[in-house]
């Protein structure tokens, strides 16, 4: 049975602030059973009841008077109207003479006055002295100041020490705390990694039933470390299983344990372990652990000793709870290769789960989580619209349904729309399209003979995914237009010649250009970034160049879930080497550069038919492009066949 979370306070602060405030510090006293509980004397309730008391004296039991002016009640007295008075040495308190009763009941301040009692005295009126009782006004004189001053003072102790962001409470763990009965992710909310899910069943097995494992002599592992690319469902699944276990969950960054003060981060660390000990069973969730078990020593310069600190101070208590306890601890990261090697020995993170991109079933799976409150029009088909959408992660899809959702209420449609699922899709991987960025026609003409080599050549080369669509209007913010490649299934590695032909892809938009206007632009940048990146990659890292062989020349740690867009490479070996790799990858992109240039030239033709078709309509798709791309293969298997005989 799974512990309610309890929230202890180990400040003597606060432990007085609870006192004070007449709880008990055991829970919140609202949370129980009416029959049970119990009155608590609390400091506000009895200033509460005397201001009560001051204001029923003062308004309820004394009898209402008027207020009169000193002046009008001194000719009362002289005209006789006054039957008696009360002589106070604030107020004079008195009452009108009335035929046939009482009179009126009237009041007035009392001014220092010699000739008031000669005078009463002459007119035959009665008259008595009291001494007013001043101990309410007394009181209330000392107890409202301390009443505000406690109020300020429990206000500024609160802001210090109480709340997250207190200057005295930075060695508390800002640990973000889901109850068992919050946690209504399940398994059922989770798909596209169901090896993954496997994996963590059995964490899941132990925190539900512990003693089918104990009574072998089993220990359950003590860490769990969910690795993968950004968006694949990570966290998601650390909460599903807390979810399925009905434990309370424990979340946390690594960046929020460290702090610019010395000693923070591992005193968080261990606030952190003394709480999870104190409701346990339960699941402690460290996000991006990279930001804090990134291996010691490895920038020896611009170290961070803090970090350091904090880093063993996690070593230390991973390495020191009794596993029996029933704290489980879930990590999160998509750079396992920079962890410290002791964070990966069993004993602590005994269990590595690869959470991978999701397959053509997985990502259907994930689609229809996701769409289940989306109103779907009948022709939508999942299938292929994962089939579409290679390389997408689990919040890439959600993405997708929730653009699709907002393009199709944008149109004022009942339903979501396959049209709307496509132009989803274009605007997440190429960008908002911008028609209404001007360009002048030489420009309009350049790229459209610029797309349509891309797509001429991918549409001849043999290995090289099928070109879904041909788009001359502007994306994201740099692209003039885009050719869209679909693969007609997941692929997890590649050749050489099928990366030879992704170069002559690549090339196709320049060689066009060089071919039609005898000039280059700049807008073959990216193209020759990425062709230059694949033709290095071939020389020094996977050994496909005939003349330096079978060899790698990096070794920086990079990694294997996260593009970070830039290589820091040490170089080992020598210039002489140095220029030889120079020259394999110029030798390979001339290659591609030739062959994009033949292809192009056996099809002139069908380049300028293209190029045409997209300065009149803008984006070629569908069964258009495939019956352009029919005939250009139709065309070089006639080229093959003539060329053999």
């Amino acid at each position: 049975m799974a512990k309610k979370i309890r929230h202890e306070e180990s400040n003597p602060m606060d432990r007085f602030m609870k006192h004070l405030k007449g709880t008990s510090g055991e829970g919140d006293p609202r949370g129980q059973d009416p029959s049970q509980r119990r009155f608590h004397f609390s400091f506000w309730y009895f200033l509460v009841a005397l201001l009560l008391v001051a204001w029923v004296q003062t308004y309820l039991v004394e009898p209402q008077r008027e207020r009169v002016t000193y002046s009008e009640f001194k000719q009362w007295v002289r005209d006789g109207r006054v039957g008696s008075l009360i002589l106070g040495p604030e107020r004079v308190r008195g009452e009108l003479k009335q035929e046939g009763g009482s009179g009126i009941q009237f009041t007035t301040v009392r001014v220092e006055d010699p000739e008031l009692v000669p005078l009463l005295d002459s007119k035959g009126i009665q008259y008595s002295g009291y001494i007013e009782n001043k101990w309410i006004a007394v009181l209330l004189s000392w107890l409202l100041p301390m009443a505000v001053f406690i109020l300020l003072w429990s206000f500024l102790m609160r802001k210090m020490s109480g709340g997250p962001q207190g200057v005295l409470s930075v060695g508390k763990a800002r640990v973000k705390i889901f109850a068992e009965q919050e946690m209504e992710i399940t398994f059922d909310d989770v798909a596209g990694i169901d090896e993954a899910k496997t994996e963590l069943q059995e964490i899941v097995e132990f925190l539900k039933t512990p003693e089918k494992y104990r009574r072998l002599g089993g220990k359950i592992p003590k860490g769990v470390l969910l690795v993968g690319a950004p968006g694949t469902g990570k966290t998601l699944l650390a909460k599903a299983v807390a979810g399925e276990a009905g434990v309370p969950f424990f979340s946390m960054s690594g960046s929020e344990f460290v702090e610019m003060f010395v000693g923070v981060g591992a005193a968080r660390v261990r606030d952190l372990f003394a709480q999870a000990k104190t409701n346990a069973p339960c699941i402690i969730f460290v996000d991006e652990l990279d930001a804090l078990g990134k291996a010691r020593g490895l920038n020896p310069v611009g170290g961070h000793d803090e970090r350091e600190q904090t880093l063993n101070q996690l070593l230390v208590e991973m390495d020191g709870f009794d596993p029996r306890a029933g704290v489980i601890i879930m990590a999160a990261t998509n750079r396992p290769e920079i962890l410290d090697p002791a964070l990966l020995r069993p004993g602590r993170f005994d269990r590595h789960v690869a959470v991978d991109k999701p397959d053509i079933r997985g990502r259907e799976a994930i689609l229809k989580i996701h769409a289940r409150d989306v109103r779907l029009a009948p022709e939508v088909d999942l299938k292929k619209i994962a089939a579409m959408t290679p390389g997408f992660v689990g919040a890439d899809l959600a993405n997708l349904v929730n653009e699709s959702a907002l393009i199709a209420a944008r149109r004022d449609r009942e339903n979501v729309t396959m049209a709307d699922f496509h132009e989803a899709a274009d605007r997440i991987i190429g960008g908002l399209e911008k028609k209404n960025r001007a360009m002048n026609p030489k420009e309009k003409e350049i790229v459209a003979y610029h797309e349509s080599g891309h797509a001429l050549v991918a549409m001849s080369v043999p290995r090289a995914d099928p070109v879904s669509k041909v788009s001359i209007i502007p994306r994201g913010i740099a692209a003039l237009g885009y050719t869209q490649q679909l693969p007609t299934e997941d692929r997890y590695l590649m050749t050489r010649n099928e990366l030879m032909d992704r170069l002559q892809v690549l090339l196709g938009g320049r060689v066009a250009e060089e071919m039609i206007f005898g000039d280059i632009s700049t807008g073959a940048q990216n193209d020759l970034q990425r062709a230059t990146d694949i033709a290095r990659s071939m020389v020094t890292e996977y050994g496909m160049s005939e003349r330096l062989g079978p060899l790698t020349y990096t070794r920086d740690p990079r990694s294997a879930h996260l593009d970070l867009g830039f290589r820091t490479r040490e170089r080992e070996y020598s210039e002489q080497t140095a220029q030889s790799i120079d020259e394999e990858v110029t030798r390979i992109i001339e290659e591609a550069h030739q062959k994009s240039r033949d292809i192009l030239n056996e099809h002139r033709e069908h380049l300028q038919r293209l190029a045409k078709v997209l300065l009149e309509k803008e984006s070629v798709e569908g069964e258009e492009l495939r019956e352009f791309a029919r005939e250009v293969k139709e065309g070089l298997a006639r080229h093959t066949e003539a060329a053999t005989h």
